[in-house]
């Protein structure tokens, strides 16, 4: 009857109607059901309770999304402090730890660790057995370990570290050209032995552990090679265990506590060197030991001022008062700048690079510049500062134009950054000259 009254297509799209109206109602019980349970509708409470519930948990989740947009906005407009190294505050991860636990017993003499005296036959049976390890590379050629370091906190001033990066650049490339090893510290192996004295601990650990280096040199971070060229005259040392800058007169007949530097000297691998530095070591260990050696050195030596011991006076001190026992096997070496004092060599930089070449290694073009006073990684030191990194700077150029050139660049000038071409390009690069010989010099040459 439907049919004839309305028609047969009118007719399925009424049924079509109430099969989605019922299949809806059932998706809104289900959906109802659904948020009951979830939202505490599960204690079944009344219907206002349950419109209730509903309105406050999605009141709840657009205050916790505007929170989070809050959040987002608060970090974004911070986000330049999180990111900015130059405000950020080292001592938050610098921490250090407890000290140890363990305290040397003060009537108990200081050592830097077992006494050992035999270290000749020792290291002479390694060589033996280790022949793959030579400590010669050459004839009168001695395997050489360079050491430095720096302390393992950053420095005081923000500059300094960058100093002290160009500082060992400068060193690794005088080795690489002179096949030296470096090994560079920045831990206290001994919290006894700090400042001056934290070298000698290291000095020891590493003669011990390396029976294939024959020397070590040591260098303090202020230092810098300036004459790439010069090979330390290996031969002239092949009776003497310990070599440093200094005078013998100025040592053996004044006493005098600048007669010698230890920012810059060679010393053998050897029972002789084991048995110098247990001699040396006991000034060291910090507080009264320190201070009242320092007395002792003030009283004995010419012309020192009143501080706490410190390792080159005491050296001094040493080969002054024990020169039957030491002074054999010490070489004063003044001949060229194993150290150059900064202070009479800098503002000469030009007059040299007019009137000499590298290679000379003494006060017409010195192997060693070292800044002593600067202090560049400290707070204070007895110059000053805009002074001591100027000099510092031009130190650096003058050494590293010498790498330059051989790549056909230097600096614009000695207190420059930036460098400059010094030769054109060629198609045959292997014919161009190498003036300085350091590309390829004889004393890395190895001999089959």
């Amino acid at each position: 009857m439907l049919d004839r009254c309305l028609g047969a297509g009118r007719v399925r799209q009424i049924h079509r109607f109430f099969r989605y109206a019922k299949a809806t109602c059932l998706c809104l019980v289900m959906t109802v059901v659904v948020l009951r349970w979830t939202m505490g509708a599960g204690k079944f409470g009344t219907p206002e309770q349950d419109f209730n519930e509903i309105r406050e948990h999605f009141v709840h989740r657009t205050r916790a999304g505007a929170h989070r947009v809050l959040e987002e906005v608060e970090y974004t407009s911070d986000a330049s402090n999180f990111n900015n190294y130059g405000t950020f505050d080292i001592s938050k991860i610098a921490v250090d730890e407890e000290p140890d636990d363990f305290e040397r017993d003060p009537s108990m003499p200081y050592t830097l660790g077992p006494k050992i005296s035999d270290w000749d036959e020792q290291r002479a049976d390694w060589l033996k057995e280790n022949p793959n390890f030579p400590n010669f590379l050459g004839p009168n050629k001695p395997r050489v370990l360079l050491v430095t370091g720096s302390s393992p906190k950053p420095c005081e001033n923000p500059v300094g570290d960058h100093y002290l990066l160009k500082s060992i650049k400068n060193k690794v490339d005088y080795c690489r050209l002179h096949g030296i090893e470096v090994f560079y510290n920045m831990a206290l192996l001994d919290a006894e032995m700090t400042g001056f004295w934290a070298k000698l601990p290291l000095i020891r650990k590493l003669l011990l552990s390396h029976p294939e280096v024959e020397f070590l040199w040591w260098m303090d971070s202020d230092a810098m090679f300036t004459d790439m060229a010069f090979e330390v005259p290996w031969e002239r040392y092949k009776d003497h265990n310990f070599v440093l800058h200094g005078w013998d007169w100025m040592i053996y007949d004044h006493k005098n506590w600048i007669g010698l530097n230890t920012g810059s000297f060679l010393i053998r691998n050897c029972q002789w060197s084991l048995d110098l530095l247990d001699t040396w070591a006991p000034m060291g260990p910090k507080g009264n030991t320190r201070i009242e050696a320092g007395k002792l050195l003030t009283k004995e030596l010419k012309d020192r001022p009143v501080f706490e011991a410190d390792d080159q006076s005491a050296m001094v001190y040493i080969l002054a008062s024990q020169k039957e026992k030491w002074a054999d096997k010490v070489y004063l070496e003044n001949s060229y700048y194993l150290h150059g004092y900064w202070g009479i060599l800098v503002d000469r930089y030009e007059e040299m690079i007019e009137n000499y070449m590298p290679g000379l290694g003494d006060q017409r073009w010195p192997l060693v510049t070292h800044f002593v006073g600067c202090k560049p990684c400290g707070k204070f030191g007895d110059y000053s500062v805009e002074r001591c990194f100027k000099q510092m700077d031009r130190a650096f150029n003058f050494g590293d134009n010498q790498i330059l050139q051989m790549y056909g660049f230097t600096h614009k000038t000695l207190s420059s950054r930036r460098v400059k071409r010094i030769r054109n390009e060629t198609g045959n690069p292997l014919e161009v000259k190498d003036e300085l010989g350091l590309l390829h010099p004889a004393f890395r040459a190895v001999h089959v």
